[in-house]
């Protein structure tokens, strides 16, 4: 009798093993469906992360641009642009404290977060700064400004 019930119990088991492909289907469909929106709110936070990111380094980039209004009385023209902070401005007014290093330790300006060139602005009294932002488009409401609150 021990056996007999040792080998149903068995037989019970083996008929009852593994998943159906339904069974198996329908859990891959809940773990895309997971899968999707987990992604989709990572991709919104790289994406917020990036705009951050260029807000940060243009702050930065302003804080070196007082640096150099200090000691030439004026910021870099739009024409002499950030590339004066790394080398002396060749056009335009000269600059007698011109900091013989420059002004930023690196050996080239900084890119945005999307690997273009800041827009640069300026007439020697004020400045103006921003990037294109993600769409790479002028104009358009992604663009980021220095100094402006998002809304």
């Amino acid at each position: 009798m021990k056996n007999t019930t040792h080998k149903s119990v068995l037989k019970k088991l083996r008929s009852q093993a593994g998943f159906s492909l339904l069974e198996i289907l329908i859990a891959l469909s809940l773990m895309a469906v997971a899968l999707g929106f987990v992604g989709s709110k990572l991709f919104q936070q790289f994406q917020s992360g990036k705009v951050d990111a260029a807000g940060i380094q243009m702050k930065t980039i302003q804080s070196v641009l007082k640096d150099y209004r200090r000691d030439c009385n004026r910021y870099p023209t739009t024409e002499q642009g950030l590339d004066a902070l790394l080398d002396k401005p060749t056009v335009g007014r000269e600059c007698k404290r011109y900091r013989p290093d420059g002004y930023l330790e690196a050996e080239e300006v900084p890119m945005d977060p999307w690997d273009s060139e800041y827009v640069y602005e300026s007439d020697g009294k004020t400045i103006t700064m921003y990037s294109f932002g993600p769409d790479q488009e002028e104009g358009t409401e992604d663009d980021i400004h220095l100094n402006k609150k998002k809304k």
